[in-house]
């Protein structure tokens, strides 16, 4: 089990993902983080298992995506020899290759 990574990107969607869900349905906060967790946990163990949907030629060929459990959200990483990098995590109705391209 490799060691996690978030950019710094990754870290503001998480944020931003939290403070949404203190305004506006503060109960569901730490479900959030906690199934964000579980998500993390599952791709350091298992990283090969994400889908390449979202993968491209140009920049980001082996990019993978995990779901977060019971929330709209999916898990952007790259799995590199020494760490997995996580790179987004993206609600699922936003326009996804648009936010990857930054």
């Amino acid at each position: 089990m490799r060691p996690i990574r978030l950019r710094e990107q990754a870290r503001d969607d998480l944020n931003d993902a939290a403070a949404y869900y203190d305004e506006h349905a503060a109960h569901m906060t730490l479900r959030f983080i906690e199934a964000y967790l579980v998500a993390e946990a599952y791709i350091a163990k298992h990283p090969a298992t994400g889908s390449l949907r979202y993968a491209n030629e140009d920049q980001l060929r082996e990019l993978r995506f995990w779901l977060v459990s019971d929330f709209p959200y999916a898990v952007f990483y790259i799995d590199r020899p020494d760490f997995i990098d996580i790179v987004r995590v993206l609600h699922q109705a936003s326009d996804i290759p648009q936010h990857l391209q930054h």
